[in-house]
């Protein structure tokens, strides 16, 4: 074996695998694009031909039947998972995940498991860790510029689905895994551990503000909603510091995505008010205590080496940069399964929180992990 082999990939998944995984995978210099997967054999070899992708599938044991097959990315619905990650990690292939990870963290600990026991590279799509103006941000935090944080406000509000007549799909339904929380409460929620450690307990309320929409494949008939579209978290971390989180997916003109840590020596301010992509556009401004905020300049060396129309299309390539260095070392480095199941776990007791109307503790990953 060369020292840098090719690595081949499957997609498995086609709507957001169709505008960032694949694009990704044929971007990156260790990684052929061998087979893609849909449900519907007609659409799989459609978007097969149309991407010069050689093999096309409707069956997934076909899919992982593949000799030559090393790994797999899934981005399918989040309640397909479960399943198809036990079918692909039990073929022995790596695995890349997309989030939510599962319905459940219980779910995603037992992948994470049989990963560990297949001696299996997994990874979780978690793109903020990746983006320079977050990787500058982490650095300061590291460097203490803040000192001691007395308050961390995170604001996610964007307008994605204000619009009523956004057609109702899975992602409309709380049982499919759909909702604000799980599309980006999850990565909330990872870079929340990434950047300040565990949470010791959290207090939630999540609401439905559109309880209905229209179904595209049945003449436009209203269907029910009862997935969230607005999430209000406080969360408070081991140390005592109060987190307060607000995301929603329902905001005309809201603020964007903005993440603020008010410190004892000081404050760090990343945001962005592009409300068009979720990645384009994040400044940071700093301030020593007493100081004016002034913004800071990211340096070259952070900066991606090729930008994208897209913007979640460059720190999805430095995730498959992470998927592949860990190959190489033959481990899960960070953002792995086991950072996947924190985030779900959070999101789950958000959930319980929500319904019962009180603080819940957040156990130990460790310990939870056993």
């Amino acid at each position: 074996m060369s020292a840098n082999p090719t690595i081949r990939v499957a997609v498995v998944g086609t709507g957001f695998g169709q505008a960032i995984h694949i694009p990704g995978f044929q971007h990156h210099p260790r990684t052929e694009l061998v087979a893609v997967y849909h449900r519907d054999l007609g659409k799989a070899k459609a978007i097969a031909d149309s991407h010069h992708i050689p093999h096309a599938f409707n069956s997934l044991d076909k899919l992982l039947a593949m000799p030559e097959l090393d790994a797999v990315s899934l981005s399918t619905p989040p309640f397909l998972h479960y399943e198809m990650g036990k079918q692909i990690l039990g073929a022995g292939k790596h695995l890349l995940l997309e989030k939510p990870m599962a319905m459940s963290a219980q779910e995603v600990k037992e992948l994470y498991h049989l990963a560990t026991k297949k001696k299996l590279v997994t990874i979780a799509d978690f793109e903020f860790r990746y983006v320079p103006a977050w990787q500058l941000f982490a650095e300061y935090l590291q460097q203490e510029y803040v000192g001691k944080p007395r308050l961390i406000k995170i604001d996610w509000l964007v307008a994605s689905r204000a619009n009523p007549d956004r057609p109702w799909n899975w992602y409309a339904q709380k049982d499919k895994g759909g909702g604000a929380l799980g599309a980006v409460g999850s990565h909330a929620f990872d870079y929340i551990y990434w950047l300040f450690g565990p949470v010791k307990r959290l207090c939630a309320q999540l609401y439905c503000a559109i309880k209905e929409r229209p179904d595209p494949l049945d003449n436009n008939q209203l269907k029910p909603v009862d997935a969230d579209d607005t999430c209000l978290i406080m969360l408070e971390l081991m140390d005592g510091t109060p987190i307060q989180l607000s995301i929603s997916s329902v905001a005309y003109n809201g603020r964007g995505h903005w993440l603020e840590v008010y410190g004892d020596r000081g404050t760090l301010i990343l945001g962005s008010d592009n409300l068009k992509d979720y990645v384009h556009g994040f400044r940071l401004q700093a301030a020593p205590a007493g100081k004016a905020l002034s913004e800071v300049e990211i340096p070259k060396g952070l900066a991606f080496p090729q930008v994208f129309t897209d913007g979640r299309l460059a720190p999805f390539i430095r995730v498959v940069d992470r998927w592949v260095e860990s190959m190489d070392q033959n481990q899960s480095l960070a953002p792995s399964l086991s950072e996947g199941v924190y985030s779900q776990l959070l999101m789950d007791l958000t959930h319980q929180s929500s319904n019962n109307s009180c603080w819940v503790d957040v156990p130990d990953l460790d310990l939870f992990l056993r």
